[in-house]
C-alpha cells in the first residue's frame, strides 16, 4: 500500500472511530427535554402511545464499551490501520502457508500408502478416489466434463467407456497426464476431392456397422488405403499414434455423416496439455488412478 493510501485509510479509521466513540461517551449524558410524566411529548394513536425517555441499560453500555476495546485491540495486533503490520505480524499469506503446511503433513502418511500400490490397484482405494475426484474437478472437468463424458466440440474423449486413444493401462494414463498428448488428423479434402470425401465417409460408417450407402462405401474402399497407415487396414486404430478405432460406435468428434465428412475434409487437431508443471508426481498418480477407476468402477478396494 502506498503512503498516500495508507494515510487515507488511517484518516477514515480515526474519523469513524472518533465520531462513534464521542457519541458513545456523550449520548448517556445528553439532556433530553421531557414532559412531567417522563415522556418526550411524542404521541401516537390519539395519545394512547407515548414515547418514553429512559436511560440506556447498563448491559448495553458495558457491551458497547467492550466492542470499542476489541476494535482498538484488533488495530494494535493485526493489520488494518494503514501500513501498520500489527504487533502479531499476521498476514494472509503467512496464514495460508501455515494451513498448507498442516494439510501437507496430514497427507504425507496417506500419500506414502498410495505409493505402495500400482495405479490399477490404487483405483480401488476409496481415499485415493476421493482425492482423485477433487483433482479431476479442479484440472480436467473443464474439457472432459464433470461426469467425464467428454466433449465432442473440443475433441475431449469420454473417459468412462474404456475406449482409449493412447492406451488404458495405468502407465498409459499417467503418461497422458504427465506429458500430455498431441493428435493430428490431416486434411484430405484437397487431395481427394469432395465426391471422394463423401464416399469415404460412407465407408468409415460401414466399418462400425452404422447405416450407410453401400455403393458409395464400396467405391471408397480402395481410398481407405491412405487412412490405413494410421488407423490400420481394418480401421481398428493405433494407440501408439493416437489414431482412433473406427470399428466401434465411439466418436471423438461426432459420428454423423456431416461430422465424419468434416473430419476427412478438413482434418482435426487435438491437444491434451501436460500437467507435470502444475501437479506433483503423487497427485498425478492419484489422478491417473481416478481416471482408471472411471472406466473400471467395479474394481476392488486396494486398501482392504
Amino acid at each position: 500500500m502506498s503512503a498516500g493510501w495508507s494515510m487515507w485509510v488511517m484518516f477514515l479509521v480515526v474519523l469513524n472511530l472518533g465520531i462513534t466513540f464521542f457519541l458513545f461517551l456523550w449520548a448517556p449524558r445528553a439532556k433530553i427535554p421531557t414532559q412531567p410524566d417522563g415522556t418526550s411529548g411524542h404521541v401516537w394513536a390519539h395519545g394512547v402511545l407515548r414515547e418514553g425517555v429512559r436511560r440506556l441499560p447498563l448491559w448495553w453500555v458495558v457491551f458497547s464499551a467492550a466492542m470499542f476495546v476489541a476494535g482498538f485491540t484488533y488495530l494494535v495486533l493485526y493489520p488494518g490501520f494503514g501500513n501498520h503490520k500489527g504487533a502479531l505480524h499476521w498476514t494472509a499469506h503467512g496464514e495460508l502457508a501455515k494451513d498448507v503446511a498442516a494439510n501437507d503433513g496430514k497427507l504425507d502418511d496417506l500419500l506414502a500408502r498410495f505409493r505402495e500400490y500400482p495405479i490399477e490397484q490404487l483405483a480401488g482405494d476409496p481415499a485415493a478416489i476421493q482425492m482423485g475426484h477433487r483433482l479431476f474437478m479442479d484440472n480436467c472437468a473443464a474439457c472432459h466434463g464433470p461426469a467425464a463424458h467428454g466433449n465432442v466440440a473440443l475433441g475431449a474423449p469420454n473417459l468412462t467407456d474404456d475406449d482409449w486413444l493412447y492406451g488404458g493401462s495405468g502407465k498409459d494414463i499417467l503418461t497422458s497426464i504427465e506429458h500430455g498428448r498431441a493428435g493430428v488428423m490431416p486434411a484430405w479434402g484437397p487431395s481427394l476431392g469432395e465426391p471422394n470425401v463423401k464416399h469415404l465417409a460412407q465407408y468409415v460408417l460401414s466399418l462400425s456397422g452404422a447405416p450407410h450407402d453401400a455403393a458409395a462405401a464400396a467405391a471408397a474402399k480402395p481410398l481407405f488405403a491412405t487412412c490405413a497407415a494410421c488407423h490400420g487396414p481394418e480401421g481398428k486404430g493405433n494407440q501408439a499414434l493416437g489414431a482412433p478405432n473406427l470399428t466401434d460406435p465411439i466418436w471423438l468428434h461426432g459420428g454423423t455423416v456431416a461430422d465424419i465428412e468434416t473430419t476427412i475434409r478438413g482434418g482435426r487437431q487435438g491437444a491434451m496439455p501436460a500437467w507435470d508443471k502444475r501437479l506433483s508426481a503423487d497427485q498425478m498418480r492419484v489422478l491417473a488412478s481416478y481416471v482408471y477407476h472411471l472406466a473400471h468402477p467395479d474394481i476392488g478396494d486396494a486398501g482392504r
